[in-house]
């Protein structure tokens, strides 16, 4: 057994470039850290990134949650992930991005428990994964120049968010091919940005154009038009806000909703639902990308973790460092090579928060 002993909330505000999407602007990523400690003489780390327009949690809902979510877990055993987790949501439904947070410590408490890197304690092993790299919402022009520049960065890979006027992101898309030639992958994210209408016109339009995906065209509570959506589209249709859970994964593949699936621990809750998504889009073989909010290193290293033990998961949305931030507050974990991830073979997640960093962060100790 691994007793917790206390947990450190940090308010981890990061700040970046203002990125934009269909549901919004964002200037900074509205962070949580936590540091879960043991009687073992070791801690477990844990991320997440309060997406508001999306999940509906904010920095400040987390870290109120997070001080409750702590009381609930002293001089109870780490090791018993299962019964931790359902113990948060025995005590609040919802609240799944710092749910996320405590997943991912439990995670590194249990790694560094057996001496091993989080994914060898997963059961998994290193692969190449190679990233997408995001252009937000802008003027086409704007956009085609923003992946003009990521091509000559050595990009494959390009995620386009859409989602502000079908007619304009059809245009968007024209000038982004042209620009990048023919070689380079193309997938979209509408952020549930269209109508149904917007969504059949806009995806027969960009059809053409080589399109490898597109993520939730429509908000969810068009999921029942989706299976309609699905005959008319030529683009294959990946569920993002739609799945939350492995029964939001079953639901959209038994009803014919989805193609394929984006798994996020905002949305999950951390790695333990986030596996069984991944189970249950696996044994009816719908495959799934690894996608994320506006986390730093310290989650997307749990995520590269998470990926290696996780073979399902064909796609990698894992830019979310290079798009903007600032600051880099952590020390350890995942390292780029262009656009290609890595990690050592440090025990645990291997990533931590730096200490300067820190420092000027608003904490509470439970």
């Amino acid at each position: 057994m691994a007793i917790i002993t206390s947990v450190d909330i940090y308010r981890f505000s990061i700040p970046m470039e203002p990125f934009t999407i269909a549901t919004g602007t964002m200037d900074h990523a509205q962070n949580v850290f936590i540091r879960v400690h043991t009687n073992q003489g070791f801690y477990g780390v844990g991320e997440c990134s309060a997406f508001p327009m999306i999940v509906g949690e904010t920095q400040d809902t987390c870290l109120v949650m997070a001080k409750y979510f702590a009381g609930l877990w002293i001089e109870q055993d780490a090791l018993d992930i299962p019964t931790r987790m359902q113990q948060l949501h025995d005590a609040a439904a919802g609240n799944t991005t710092i749910k996320s947070a405590f997943d991912i410590a439990l995670y590194d408490i249990a790694a560094k428990n057996a001496g091993l890197p989080l994914y060898r304690f997963l059961g998994g092993e290193k692969r190449v994964v190679e990233s997408d790299i995001t252009i937000g919402i802008s003027t086409p022009e704007t956009m085609a120049q923003k992946a003009i520049h990521f091509k000559t960065t050595g990009a494959n890979i390009l995620k386009v968010k859409l989602g502000k006027g079908a007619q304009t992101d059809v245009e968007r898309i024209k000038q982004i091919r042209e620009a990048v030639g023919p070689e380079i992958k193309i997938r979209v994210d509408a952020n549930q940005g269209w109508g149904f209408d917007e969504a059949a016109f806009a995806l027969q339009a960009i059809g053409p154009y080589d399109i490898e995906f597109c993520e939730q065209p429509m908000r969810t509570w068009h999921n029942d038009r989706l299976p309609q959506l699905m005959k008319l589209s030529p683009v294959k249709i990946m569920a993002d806000e739609s799945v939350y859970n492995h029964h939001d994964a079953r639901m959209q593949i038994e009803s014919g909703s989805c193609d394929y699936i984006n798994i996020k621990m905002a949305k999950s809750g951390g790695l333990l639902e986030a596996k069984k998504i991944h189970d249950t889009a696996a044994e009816r073989g719908i495959p799934c990308m690894m996608g994320g909010m506006l986390e730093s290193r310290i989650a997307l290293s749990a995520k590269l973790h998470f990926v290696y033990a996780s073979p399902n998961i064909h796609f990698y949305d894992m830019d979310t460092c290079m798009l903007g931030h600032l600051v880099d507050p952590c020390v350890g974990g995942v390292t780029y090579d262009g656009y290609k991830l890595n990690i050592s073979d440090a025990i645990g997640i291997g990533a931590n928060a730096d200490e300067e960093f820190l420092r000027g962060c608003e904490k509470v100790s439970v």
